[in-house]
C-alpha cells in the first residue's frame, strides 16, 4: 500500500483567523478568500469610514465643549423642567460607539493589507448602521438646541491645530501602505489613478495646512502678556451651590480678583441674587411655596424668600460630581445656606479688597420696583460699604442715571461705537471675539472680559491673546495652570512642521518603492520552479499563493476525478498517482 505525502501543510495564521474572524466570522481557511471584494462590501467599508469619521468629529466636540457643559445641563432642565447631568450618558454612548467602529476600521484594514476580500459579519452591519443613525441623531439634535456651540470646535483649534495637524499627516502617510499596494498591481484602470491622485492631493494639502492656522500661543516667550485675572462667575458654583455666599468665600480663597453675581430685585425693594426666571432649580420651593413655584422670582417679598433653603438641591443632584469632595461640615453648612443678598456678597467683596460684577435683571414693567431698581441697586452698595469704583454693572443701560458707577457691555461693538458709548471695558461671550478683535480692542485701550472660561485649553488661548480678565465656573481648575497650554515660539513650531512634512513625505516616496518592488517580484515567480514539497522547508505566503493557483491549474487541466497528485520529490518533479499505480 502506498502512503502519500500531504498535498499541503498550511502554518497556522493565529492573526489571519482572529482578524478575518472577528470582523466576518470567518474563522476557517476555507472560509476566507482573497478576491477582490465585491461592490455591496465595498459600499460597507464606505459607510464604515463615514461612520468612524462622523464619530471622530462628535467625539472631538464634547472634549472640547466640556468648557461649558452646566449652560448645556441649564438648557436641557429649561426644557425638560428636571436637573441632570445628560452629559454623563452622552459620554458614554460616544466613547462605546467610537471604541466599536474603530476596532472595526483597525480589522478591515487588516483585511486590506493582508488582501483578504472584505466580507462584514451581518452583526456588525446592524451595529454600524444603528451607530452611525444614533449619531446623525444626536447632531441634529444638538444642532437643535444647541446650536450656537459648533462655533467652540472653530475657537479649539487655535489651540490643537498644530498638534491635530501632526496627527493627520501621521494617519495619511500610515494609509499610503494600503493606495500604494492598489495602485501599483499590475492591472491598470482609470480608478486607480484617481485614487492616486486624490491621496497626493490629501497630503500636500495637510503639507501645506499650516499656513492657514492662526494660533496665538505660538509666539515669542518675550511678548507674553501677564496672566489674566480669575473672575469667580457665581462665587465657585462647582465647589458649593451658585449665587451663594459660600460660593463666593470658596471663589475668593482661591484666588479669584472678582466676584460676578446675577442680581435681581425684590417685590419690596431688596436685591437678592438668582440666576434664574424662577426658584425652581435652586431652591426648595416646591415644597415652601408649591403653587407659586413658575413665578418669577422677583414677585416674592425678601421674607419669602429668606425662609427658602438654597443649598440642598446642590447636594442632591451633585450637578458638577464634586460632592465627594465635601467633607461633613461642608455639607451641613450647604444645607443650611439661604438666598444670598447683594449686600451680603458686597460686603464679602469689600473685606476682601475684591471688585464686582453685576449683571442686573431688570424688573418686568408690571413690577412695583420698576422704576426705582436702580436706587435699590445704589442703596445696597452704600449699605454695603463698598467702593463705587469697584463696582462694575452690566449691561450698560440708562447710562444717564448710572452715574459714577463703571458700566460695561455684553454687546460685540466697533471701536467708533465704544468711543461714542463711552465705554472702556467689554464683556464678550468667548464666541462673539476672536484673536484679531481682542488684538485691535487692546491697541484702542478697550479691556476685555471673556466668560465663561473653564477650561486651562482656553484660558490658555485668552491669556496668550492678552485679555485682562476671564470668568468662571472654575477658578480652583484656572488657578492651577501655570503656563499657558502649548506655548511654542514660531520657530520651533516651524521647525517642528517642515521637519514632519519631509519626514511623513520621505516614508510616503519609501513606501510606493517597496510596493512596487514587492509586487513586481510575485509576479515574476515561475510555477515550474517553485519546490511543492512543504516538509522540505516553510514557504513564504507569496510562494503558497502562487502553488495553489498552480495545484487547481493543473487539477482543472484533465485530472479525473480519480486521480491523485502525489507530492514525491523524486528527481525534484512532481509524480502523479491513478488507482494506486505510479506513473
Amino acid at each position: 500500500m502506498v502512503k502519500h505525502q500531504p498535498l499541503q501543510v498550511y502554518e497556522k495564521q493565529v492573526l489571519l483567523s482572529f482578524v478575518t474572524g472577528i470582523y466576518g466570522c470567518r474563522w476557517k481557511r476555507y472560509q476566507r478568500s482573497q478576491d477582490d471584494s465585491s461592490k455591496w462590501e465595498c459600499t460597507w467599508f464606505v459607510i464604515l469610514c463615514s461612520s468612524f469619521l462622523l464619530l471622530l468629529f462628535w467625539a472631538y466636540f464634547w472634549l472640547v465643549a466640556q468648557n461649558d457643559f452646566n449652560d448645556f445641563n441649564r438648557l436641557v432642565y429649561n426644557r425638560s423642567g428636571e436637573w441632570k447631568d445628560e452629559t454623563v450618558s452622552i459620554f458614554t454612548s460616544t466613547t462605546v460607539g467610537f471604541s466599536y467602529i474603530t476596532f472595526l476600521m483597525i480589522l478591515a484594514l487588516f483585511h486590506i493589507s493582508l488582501g483578504q476580500q472584505l466580507n462584514l459579519y451581518w452583526v456588525h452591519k446592524i451595529g454600524v448602521l444603528a451607530t452611525l443613525l444614533t449619531t446623525i441623531s444626536g447632531i441634529v439634535s444638538i444642532d437643535d438646541i444647541w446650536g450656537d456651540e459648533w462655533d467652540i470646535l472653530f475657537v479649539s483649534l487655535q489651540s490643537t491645530a498644530p498638534y491635530l495637524h501632526i496627527g493627520a499627516l501621521i494617519t495619511v502617510t500610515a494609509i499610503s501602505w494600503l493606495v500604494a499596494g492598489y495602485v501599483v498591481r499590475k492591472e491598470r484602470s482609470n480608478f486607480q489613478a484617481m485614487v492616486l491622485l486624490i491621496y497626493f492631493i490629501i497630503l500636500l494639502a495637510l503639507c501645506l495646512a499650516p499656513l492657514t492656522f492662526t494660533c496665538p500661543c505660538i509666539m515669542d516667550r518675550n511678548t507674553l502678556k501677564p496672566r489674566p485675572d480669575i473672575i469667580g462667575l457665581r462665587g465657585a458654583p462647582m465647589l458649593a451651590p451658585e449665587n451663594t455666599v459660600m460660593s463666593f468665600n470658596r471663589a475668593l480663597q482661591h484666588g479669584v480678583s472678582s466676584l460676578e453675581a446675577d442680581v435681581t430685585i425684590s417685590v419690596d425693594g431688596v436685591p437678592f441674587l438668582m440666576r434664574d426666571r424662577t426658584l425652581r432649580r435652586t431652591t426648595n420651593i416646591s415644597n415652601v411655596f408649591p403653587s407659586r413655584q413658575y413665578e418669577d422670582a422677583s414677585f416674592f417679598n425678601w421674607t419669602e424668600l429668606r425662609s427658602l433653603n438654597a443649598g440642598q438641591w446642590f447636594l442632591e443632584s451633585d450637578p458638577y460630581w464634586t460632592g465627594k469632595t465635601l467633607t461633613a461640615k461642608d455639607r451641613s453648612r450647604i444645607g443650611n445656606l439661604t438666598v444670598c443678598s447683594l449686600v451680603e456678597m458686597l460686603r464679602l467683596a469689600a473685606r476682601a479688597n475684591s471688585s464686582a460684577l453685576l449683571n442686573i435683571r431688570k424688573p418686568p414693567p408690571e413690577h412695583p420696583r420698576f422704576r426705582s431698581w436702580f436706587m435699590d441697586t445704589l442703596w445696597a452698595l452704600q449699605k454695603a460699604g463698598i467702593s463705587q469704583k469697584r463696582v462694575t454693572l452690566s449691561p450698560d443701560t440708562d447710562r444717564g442715571r448710572v452715574r459714577g458707577l463703571l458700566q460695561t457691555t455684553n454687546e460685540k461693538l466697533s471701536v467708533e461705537e465704544i468711543r461714542q458709548r463711552g465705554i472702556t471695558s467689554l464683556t464678550l461671550h468667548y464666541r462673539k471675539t476672536s484673536y484679531k478683535d481682542i488684538q485691535e480692542y487692546l491697541a484702542n485701550n478697550v479691556s476685555v472680559t471673556v466668560y465663561p472660561v473653564n477650561e486651562p485649553w482656553l484660558y490658555s488661548i485668552l491669556w496668550c491673546s492678552g485679555v485682562h480678565s476671564v470668568s468662571s465656573d472654575a477658578p480652583q481648575v484656572l488657578r492651577k495652570v501655570p503656563y499657558p497650554i502649548w506655548l511654542m515660539s514660531h520657530s520651533a513650531y516651524n521647525f517642528i512642521w517642515i521637519t514632519s512634512d519631509l519626514v511623513s513625505l520621505a516614508i510616503v516616496i519609501g513606501i510606493f518603492t517597496f510596493q512596487k518592488w514587492r509586487i513586481s517580484g510575485m509576479q515574476n515567480y515561475n510555477p515550474e520552479h517553485i519546490m511543492l514539497s512543504a516538509v522540505a522547508r516553510r514557504p513564504s505566503r507569496d510562494v503558497n499563493i502562487m502553488k495553489e493557483k498552480l495545484i487547481f491549474s493543473e487539477l482543472n487541466n484533465g485530472l479525473g476525478s480519480t486521480e491523485e497528485l502525489s507530492l514525491y520529490p523524486e528527481n525534484g518533479h512532481v509524480r502523479y498517482s491513478h488507482g494506486g499505480l505510479s506513473r
